[in-house]
């Protein structure tokens, strides 16, 4: 099974599944290869252009990327052969190792390259590995404006050619939404911890209020930001969900810096007495491998538009997510089967904010969710 390793040469976990991980060198330096620094939903997001790259050229593809969310989240997707890190595009070159690795990987390749990030960082990248201009497929180069959601776009990226390597002419047929490849113990372990927890049997609703820029420059950044929802808008939600599902258990998910936001939440819905009614993830730090198992058979979810709410609808669960001024049309979580209910603008809108949106509405976007198809 294919799992994250540490490269002595620099601090960042590095994947490598079918290459010796200490090496320059690939396996298949014909295969297509995609540069993507990436946040976590962007991430959740580019699966559906690994996944059409996979297909159309006939084996799995190979990704320099960042994070290391990166590797949990695609270290078990069978349309990534190989996945290496950078710890840093920004810092100085020479006091980066992942840096003069990655230029000797890029350097081992004869195939075409996907140059999936616009910003001068990753051109730095491509330049300094000395890649020609005739194997690149820049990606931006071809975006065609905020009218298309970035899963449809990424498909059409995947049918282009590198004038020099052309793919072969087989088009792509994947559905367009993301997916996540979640092996057997993440779900076994999400189980165990359901039964420490004693929520084991009981349905589970997921609260995801914060996130990236949470707390970022403290609580007046966080309260000013388009993306901020009170702590009373979140109770006077969780206190319909509790009433319209008794049995349930409502898990508020957040990063460790946002615990004390999530806890003012909790405080706030002042429920009648429950054995654990209301959970608060973020003291914990709850992994993203168990996020995606606890989406995987949840009721539902309410989040904000951040990275967890992409994991949750790849793993088709029931969701209604709020959007401020970025709009949904271009970012919408999307699932295999479940609806998805975006609230806010469908396109980008100055000065809209998730203030715009009240409670009740949030709350009946929620109660017209229709039941997700049983675990299988």
């Amino acid at each position: 099974m294919p799992r994250p390793l540490h490269d002595p040469t620099d601090t960042m976990p590095i994947h490598r599944p079918l290459a010796d991980w200490n090496s320059p060198h690939t396996a298949d330096p014909d295969a297509p290869l995609v540069l993507r620094f990436a946040a976590v939903g962007d991430v959740v997001l580019l699966t559906a252009l690994l996944a059409a790259l996979a297909q159309r050229y006939g084996r799995p593809v190979h990704l320099l990327s960042s994070g290391a969310w990166t590797p949990v989240l695609l270290g078990h997707d069978p349309a990534v052969a190989e996945l290496r890190l950078l710890s840093s595009r920004r810092a100085p070159y020479w006091l980066t190792p992942s840096q003069w690795a990655a230029r000797r990987y890029i350097r081992a390749h004869r195939g075409p390259v996907y140059l999936c990030d616009p910003d001068i960082y990753a051109q730095r990248v491509i330049d300094g590995a000395g890649v020609p201009e005739s194997r690149l497929v820049r990606a931006w180069q071809h975006w065609p404006g905020d009218g298309i959601h970035w899963v449809d776009w990424w498909l059409q990226i995947a049918a282009l050619d590198a004038p020099a390597v052309p793919g072969p002419a087989q088009p792509v047929s994947v559905p367009a939404h993301p997916r996540l490849a979640v092996p057997p113990e993440w779900h076994a372990q999400a189980e165990a911890w359901l039964a420490a927890q004693g929520l084991l049997g009981r349905p589970l609703v997921l609260v995801q209020p914060g996130h990236k820029k949470t707390y970022k420059r403290g609580k007046v950044g966080t309260t000013t930001h388009d993306k901020h929802w009170p702590a009373e808008h979140w109770a006077a939600v969780i206190r319909g969900m509790l009433q319209s599902l008794p049995q349930a258990a409502v898990l508020l998910n957040g990063a460790p810096r946002e615990a004390a936001l999530v806890q003012d939440i909790i405080d706030a819905v002042d429920a009648p007495a429950g054995p654990h009614r209301l959970v608060n993830l973020a003291r914990e730090d709850t992994p993203l491998s168990r996020l995606a198992a606890l989406a995987a058979r949840a009721h539902s979810m309410v989040s904000v538009d951040t990275g967890p709410a992409h994991v949750a609808g790849a793993m088709d669960c029931p969701l209604v997510a709020l959007y401020g001024q970025a709009g949904w049309g271009r970012w919408k979580a999307r699932a295999p089967h479940s609806t998805v209910i975006a609230l806010g603008p469908e396109a980008p809108t100055s000065g809209a904010r998730l203030m715009d949106l009240s409670p009740e509405a949030v709350l009946a976007a929620w109660r017209s969710l229709p039941a997700r198809r049983a675990v299988q």
